[in-house]
């Protein structure tokens, strides 16, 4: 009996160890069990409200997509590419192909347009096509979209215009470059159409003058503006696409502006307000240009090399 008053107590205190044991670990785990799911609870927010909402939104026919040309759509300037056709079929000489290439190989280096540059280029193409039909430019920028601009289009940009097409949403390129090539560039991927520079003519001839000024910068906007007008959109729920500071107010018109391979201004303000960002590039600048845009011809060669030093001495 001893022996047995000895273990009772042990065996008593044992059972209260192991219930306090038990109590403790219960209440450990209910602990751990609500800090978990509050963790889950929290990580489940930061996720869904670093998600971007689906977009773009499925049959909402008041959004739509507006994209620049040169540099978003495309690699290079459609203006540049389009002055090498014209040169190929003897619109012009070698001199002004020269002053094209040098053109072509400052934006394509720089990554950014020059406004002294693309004034340049337009006043070129309008001196060439002066005089001209209109219905023989369109033949003529089919054909030169086939050789220089087809295998330049940006696969991804080509894919956020597709998402908005298969949404049921139109889609319009916005750009400096001729209406007519616009055109043909929109239809050539299945865009809804373009809002471009128009250049006036006369009877199906062009004249040599433009239609009110280049739609560049500010013309960009107030052309996406009045074209959401006619169309009854709401600019809140549509989206806009562009590579270049310039297109800045056509960007912070919309609900959804995206900066797609930006230049250095453009990614500033971008990243300030939390825009949207793609860069389909990559590399390092000098390794993404490539071959300039009249490669292969030797009196270009000095020209293409002083646009690399001049683009190397600003950096």
């Amino acid at each position: 009996m001893a022996a047995l008053g000895w273990l009772t107590p042990r065996r008593r205190s044992a059972t209260a160890r192991s219930v306090l044991a038990g109590e403790a670990a219960a209440e450990a785990a209910r602990k751990s069990s609500l800090q978990l799911e509050q963790e889950r609870e929290e990580t489940a927010a930061a996720e869904t409200e670093a998600a971007e909402p689906e977009f773009p939104v499925v049959g909402d026919v008041r959004a739509a997509a507006f994209f620049d040309l040169d540099n978003t759509v495309m690699q290079g300037a459609a203006i540049f590419h389009f002055g090498r056709g014209l040169y190929k079929r003897k619109f012009f000489q070698r001199r002004e192909l020269a002053r094209f290439a040098w053109q072509q190989a400052w934006f394509r280096l720089a990554g950014v347009e020059d406004p002294e540059h693309m004034q340049d280029a337009r006043d070129s193409a309008l001196s060439i096509v002066k005089g001209h039909r209109v219905s023989e430019l369109m033949s003529i920028g089919e054909e030169i979209y086939d050789e220089y601009m087809a295998d330049r289009i940006w696969p991804g940009t080509r894919g956020l215009a597709q998402a908005h097409l298969d949404a049921g949403q139109k889609v319009w390129l916005v750009t400096a470059a001729p209406v007519e090539t616009a055109t043909i560039i929109a239809r050539r991927l299945g865009l809804t159409g373009a809002l471009g520079t128009v250049a006036e003519s006369v009877d199906g001839v062009y004249t040599g003058k433009l239609v009110g000024e280049p739609l560049h910068g500010p013309a960009k906007a107030e052309a996406v503006r009045a074209l959401a007008a006619a169309e009854g959109l709401d600019l809140g729920r549509c989206a806009a696409y562009s590579d270049s500071h310039n297109d800045i107010p056509m960007l912070s018109l919309v609900g959804h502006p995206y900066a797609i391979n930006p230049d250095a201004k453009l990614r500033r303000h971008a990243k300030d307000r939390d825009w949207r960002l793609r860069d389909y590039r990559t590399g390092r600048k000098a390794a993404k240009v490539g071959i300039p845009a009249a490669a292969g011809l030797g009196a270009l060669a000095g020209g293409t090399a002083a646009a690399v030093a001049l683009h190397r001495r600003r950096h």
